[in-house]
């Protein structure tokens, strides 16, 4: 049986659900498209500006057409009109980029169009103060003033030919013109310089982001560098007295010991060194205890334990102390006591750690070994603590005196301005004395 008749016949002229879909996303991907060619332009403007400009030429070359009506059924305005806007389809479809020649060369030849039918108060002529803008924008300061030069001798050209109308006087009109044509070349000229202030701004924010990567380079080698140098000599000590147990006394418990002290410093120094390493994973930081002020007292236990005979003494209250200067001191008094054991090993070291209400002091010193005198030090540790100390506003002094080699850093405590000022201009505010590194 046939049944073709019963299937109903599309209605001529009817939209499918799917045609209207269809034609509903193609809008997204033509505006999508529009926004890639026009962010391609060489010119790295964003494409708000180029639209604008854009829109503002179809806004005058379309009152310049309505001017003209009287002249129709001449396509001469249409004509004008489509020479104005040539660039747009050799760019979209021949990807032929708006050269500052040619945009030139059709603001010139539109606006000789319009004025071959000339009209009362014509608004042809702004096609050249338009064209002028986006000229200056993207072209050479010789290119610029080319061709407003020009523009303007087209005006006037044309208005003694007597084809541009305003007022019943010759020329009444071209001061106008010339005003605005300068006018539009200023804005392309301003529009050029802060592009070039932001390529500027994009330079320095790129030196500034790798002088940063710098820096935290350098910090997590310092922070590495104190940690190593900290358990390796703590480690060496342990080491050599289970070393010396074993082969003076024989005393088994005394090695076992210092043995299970150096497994128990080199599991810890493994622990910050991941931490410390993994600062630099682009993932999220994990957020470890830093040491600090109050940990002072257990890492002078650990060279204690390590067999570094230390004077220590403590005074104040460590809760003045932030978490910054806390953590500088620790890490100044592990590098310091471990220089002691690797340039004056069996020497005993004396520590003073002083909490005022206007500073934190920690003082390390030791007697100079017996031999030759010490070579100056320009290793990793100095250069960290320096740095560490400068960073935070206070001063170190690093050298030999009467009782022998002594490590002094202070950090100002003070609230209220001085501490801001000490935060702005870090190292400015306390004079560094003349120092025997």
């Amino acid at each position: 049986m046939d049944v073709s008749h019963a299937i109903p016949a599309k209605a001529p002229g009817r939209v499918s659900l799917r045609q209207r879909f269809a034609a509903r996303a193609a809008v997204p991907r033509l505006l999508t498209t529009v926004r890639e060619r026009i962010e391609s332009l060489p010119y790295d403007y964003p494409p708000v500006v180029i639209l604008a400009a854009d829109l503002a030429l179809l806004v005058v070359t379309g009152a310049a057409v309505i001017q003209r009506h009287a002249y129709f059924p001449s396509v001469l305005p249409l004509l004008a009109m489509a020479t104005a806007f040539l660039p747009i389809p050799l760019f979209a479809i021949f990807r032929v980029n708006p050269h500052p020649v040619l945009l030139k060369g059709s603001a010139l030849a539109s606006c000789a169009l319009f004025l071959l039918q000339p009209v009362n108060a014509d608004f042809a002529p702004f096609v050249l103060v338009i064209v002028a803008g986006e000229v200056a924008a993207v072209a050479s300061r010789g290119w610029t003033i080319g061709f407003t030069l020009l523009a303007i001798l087209e005006l006037v050209a044309f208005d003694v030919a007597g084809h541009v109308h305003w007022g019943e006087q010759p020329l009444q009109g071209l001061p106008m013109y010339v005003i605005g044509i300068l006018l539009g070349m200023f804005v392309g000229v301003m529009l050029q310089y802060q592009r070039r202030f932001l390529y500027q701004e994009r330079e320095n924010q790129a030196i500034r982001s790798g002088q940063a990567a710098d820096e935290e380079r350098r910090r997590i080698a310092r922070e590495v560098h104190d940690v190593i140098a900290h358990s390796l000599s703590i480690t060496l000590l342990h080491l050599t007295a289970a070393r010396r147990a074993l082969q003076t006394d024989d005393d088994v418990t005394e090695a076992v010991e210092a043995l299970v002290e150096a497994e128990r410093l080199g599991r810890q120094a493994m622990a910050d060194i991941r931490r410390t390493v993994g600062m630099l994973d682009a993932g999220p930081a994990q957020l470890a205890p830093e040491p600090g002020a109050a940990d002072i007292d257990e890492l002078v236990g650990d060279f204690r334990r390590a067999g570094l005979t230390v004077d220590y003494a403590r005074t104040g209250d460590l809760t003045t102390v932030s978490g910054a200067i806390g953590h500088a001191l620790y890490r100044i008094g592990q590098e310091s006591l471990a220089n002691v054991i690797k340039h004056a090993p069996g020497a005993p070291a004396t520590v003073r750690f002083d909490v005022s209400a206007e500073a934190a002091t920690l003082v390390v010193s030791n007697p100079l070994p017996f031999g030759p005198a010490l070579r100056r030090d320009t290793g990793m540790g100095l250069r960290g603590m320096r740095k560490r100390t400068e960073l935070l506003g206070g001063k170190i002094i690093v050298g030999t005196g009467d009782d022998g080699w002594t490590v002094r850093v202070g950090f100002p405590l003070r609230a209220g301005s001085c501490a801001a000022l000490a935060a702005v201009l870090p190292g400015k505010l306390w004079h560094r004395p003349q120092e025997d590194t």
